[in-house]
């Protein structure tokens, strides 16, 4: 689907037509005000955001009162040895929480469990299942839930019935009458590890008076993992989060993180938020899709080194499973959607072969590739499953909640959300849907938009350029790196690349003339990826998912291309390289 190019700066053209260039100074001005920041105190703040240590959890929008109720009742508990439970969730957030909330009261002596809930057994959040299967072993008198609970009133009533107080933290959007619990800690701006964080601080502050211990445990690592993979936005709290847990990443001793960077080939000194996103993230993720997410914790917690890589290979086995089902099922809804696709604004696919673990990922595929809102159902004799993938400008959550008598439960945020629903209710859900967001869902969403911060010539592009952006990281959801235009670059090279051939690379440069192109190719032969002179520049590009483009480009022929500058190592050599987003002939 061809993509809208909409530029955030006002600069409409290049620099003098004598070549000079357009200054970095002048580059990273733009780049700031795209972001909103205007002071120079904003900058600051953004370029060096707080340490996550020195800030206090209610400015992180958790209210004190409720913290002090917390953690009254499990001062109470610790003394008393009761047995509590950490009710958690199977994505890597939900995991990263738990592992942050029972290492925190581990370590102060509690008599403390962690339960993660069996997806097809057990479904999502605190309910009378998962509560039934922690009694049959365990005589509960406290739960306290991570990364879930806020929408479970069902659930808490039923722990109450059975004599147990619940403790809620949570980040997801609450509804309006919050479930009757001991207390709730929620903060919707920071992921369900980052609220386990922040609380875990307020606790550990509260027993021992210093934060010496909460440092050396580690744990912002595991709230930076959280963060990442939940696709909170990279700016203010979470920034920090992310900043500092990234620092702590890069120095673990903790051997389930060890693992998984030598069994995924990272260098662990280099971890940044892509190989969180799309690397190690996954693994977490797939034992949750396809099996025990609890294999995945013991990963997180485990202090054996043996022990934490079989764990990472199994991680590592079972996330190539969930691949070639993911794309097994992407295939089939993708065929079923164009054979009955009308001029319906959502998509809507429901089959009773789908595996609930792998919905939401097939929901988001379908979104990137028709760029319409997507509900994907996992279908069950009595009880199915749902999962939605949202376009900016719809929020799904708020959406799904007006039609909350079609659900069993629900929850979620703006642009995904989650449910369940009797069988027999999916075809009339199906026909409301279809005929409310031909009305709710405007035409301007289902356009998919690049958002680029500045138009620029090639000749701009430097290593000095280059390290300047790399302070505005982490990079992620709110803060993307830096993307620019440059109109009417040559092309040098074409070739695609890859498997099946679905990548494009390219040779690009911005020279005078012709003659020049093939002095400056002749030139290049020596793997140098850059050329330089007064006006003119040769750069290696890839333009992933492009490679059909191929044929369509020739020597010496005029483009405009889209595209995030990027630092490429090979066989020890550093250099520049154009990471195309997107190209118009």
């Amino acid at each position: 689907m061809e993509k809208k190019w909409e530029t955030k700066s006002k600069l409409k053209s290049y620099p003098a037509a004598d070549g000079s260039k357009l200054k970095t100074k002048g580059i990273l001005t733009f780049l700031f005000k795209n972001r909103g920041l205007k002071t120079k105190k904003q900058i600051n703040d953004f370029l060096n955001p707080p340490d996550p240590y020195t800030i206090k959890a209610d400015l992180v929008g958790i209210k004190k009162t409720e913290l002090n109720k917390a953690i009254k009742r499990i001062k109470k508990a610790i003394r008393a040895k009761e047995q509590i439970i950490i009710y958690g969730d199977y994505d890597a957030d939900g995991l990263c929480a738990t592992a942050v909330l029972w290492e925190t009261l581990h370590n102060l002596k509690a008599n403390i469990l962690p339960f993660i809930p069996n997806r097809e057994e057990h479904g999502y959040g605190l309910n009378k299942k998962g509560i039934d299967t922690i009694q049959k072993n365990n005589k509960v008198s406290l739960i306290i839930t991570v990364d879930n609970g806020i929408v479970a009133k069902e659930g808490v009533d039923y722990a109450r019935k059975k004599g147990i107080d619940v403790i809620i933290t949570d980040h997801h959007q609450p509804p309006k009458k919050l479930p009757k619990a001991q207390a709730v800690i929620l903060s919707t701006q920071i992921s369900g590890a980052g609220v386990a964080w922040f609380f875990s601080k307020e606790i550990y502050e509260h027993f021992h008076q210093n934060l010496l211990g909460f440092k050396a445990s580690n744990s912002l690592e595991l709230a930076c993992i959280g963060t990442v993979t939940d696709l909170m936005p990279m700016l203010g709290f979470n920034r920090s989060l992310v900043k500092y847990g990234l620092k702590e990443l890069q120095q673990s001793h903790r051997p389930g993180i060890k693992a998984l960077c030598s069994k995924t080939s990272i260098p662990q000194n280099e971890i940044d938020t892509y190989h969180i996103g799309y690397i190690l993230g996954p693994r977490l993720n797939a034992m949750g899709r396809m099996q025990d997410a609890l294999e995945s914790l013991r990963l997180l917690c485990t202090k054996k080194t043996d022990k934490a890589d079989g764990l990472a290979l199994k991680l590592g086995s079972i996330n190539c499973q969930r691949q070639q089902l993911t794309e097994t099922t992407f295939c089939h809804a993708r065929k079923t959607w164009l054979k009955s696709r009308t001029k319906n604004r959502l998509i809507f696919i429901s089959h009773k072969s789908y595996n609930q673990g792998v919905i939401g990922l097939v929901a988001g595929k379908l979104v990137e590739e028709f760029y319409q809102p997507a509900i994907v159902i996992s279908e069950a004799k009595n009880y199915s499953k749902g999962s939605c993938r949202s376009v900016k400008g719809f929020d799904v959550i708020r959406f799904l909640r007006k039609l909350s008598n079609f659900f069993e439960d629900l929850g979620g945020h703006p642009m995904a959300a989650g449910f369940t629903i009797k069988t027999n209710k999916i075809k009339g859900l199906k026909a409301k849907l279809t005929k409310l967001t031909q009305k709710e869902i405007k035409d301007k969403w289902l356009k998919p938009v690049l958002q680029i911060d500045l138009e620029i010539n090639l000749v701009d592009v430097s290593w000095k350029l280059f390290n300047e952006i790399e302070k505005f990281a982490p990079f992620g959801l709110g803060n993307p790196r830096p993307t620019f235009v440059s109109r009417n670059v040559k092309v040098l090279e074409a070739r695609s690349v890859g498997r099946e051939n679905k990548h494009l690379k390219l040779k690009l440069g911005s020279p005078k003339n012709t003659s020049e192109v093939l002095y400056l190719k002749k030139y290049n032969k020596n793997n140098s990826s850059e050329v330089k002179g007064s006006d003119k520049v040769i750069f290696n590009s890839i333009a992933f998912k492009l490679g059909h483009l191929s044929p369509k480009l020739s020597q010496g022929q005029l483009i405009d291309i889209c595209f995030t500058i990027e630092k490429n190592v090979w066989n020890g050599d550093e250099s520049l390289e154009l990471k195309l987003k997107d190209l118009k002939f």
